[in-house]
């Protein structure tokens, strides 16, 4: 009898450490489950983000361009004056391409780093477009003419955008976009670490 209970308590330790293991790596598992889920969620959503960020601006110029003519190159003679007026339209583009954002997930210290951020591009084109013509038979505008004061133009238009005020307000529409990262990150727990030290502190 007494070989029958050592036999059957034997058991029965062999059962509860069994049931003891299980449980720890159940437990064990699921945490981990967690983590990668954690990880995979915060990298899809910013995997979302890699497009292109756009902010947009659009200018407008007018211009009047006169240009003199001496009749039979004499300085004596009345001039015979031509006129034309142009009209520029400046589209400007701020654009990041987040692609190049490098974001370290550190799923195992719950760690979200900002590594860099991209750099913006600024594209501006301009369209010039000739409103009218007021020349004589004597002084007529050549193509030549033309294509001089349609680069001026754009020249012009280039000389009008302020290029810094823009990247300013491009880092701005992209710390916004980035907040939403980082919203994400604190639901989850995850400290946001910025090595750029370009990002505001309230952000993070």
């Amino acid at each position: 009898m007494s070989k029958l209970k050592i036999g059957i308590g034997f058991l029965a330790g062999i059962l509860l450490s069994l049931l003891v293991f299980f449980a720890w790596k159940g437990f064990t598992k699921k945490n981990e489950d967690k983590s990668v889920s954690d990880y995979y969620i915060i990298t899809n959503q910013i995997s979302k983000m890699n497009k292109m960020v756009v902010m947009e601006q659009n200018l407008s110029m007018m211009q009047k361009t006169t240009i003199s003519h001496e009749l039979f190159g004499s300085s004596y003679l009345p001039s015979s004056d031509k006129h034309i007026i142009t009209f520029t339209k400046t589209n400007v583009q701020v654009s990041y391409d987040l692609s190049k954002m490098k974001i370290k997930v550190d799923s195992l210290n719950k760690k979200l780093i900002i590594e860099t951020l991209p750099q913006p591009k600024i594209t501006i084109i301009p369209s010039v477009e000739i409103q009218s013509m007021d020349d004589s038979f004597y002084n007529r505008f050549s193509q030549k003419d033309i294509k001089h004061i349609t680069q001026k133009a754009k020249d012009a238009a280039y000389k009008m955008v302020d290029q810094e005020k823009l990247k300013e307000a491009g880092k701005k529409q992209l710390i916004s976009n980035l907040k939403e990262i980082f919203v994400l990150a604190k639901a989850l727990n995850y400290k946001v670490v910025d090595n750029t030290n370009e990002i505001p502190l309230d952000l993070y």
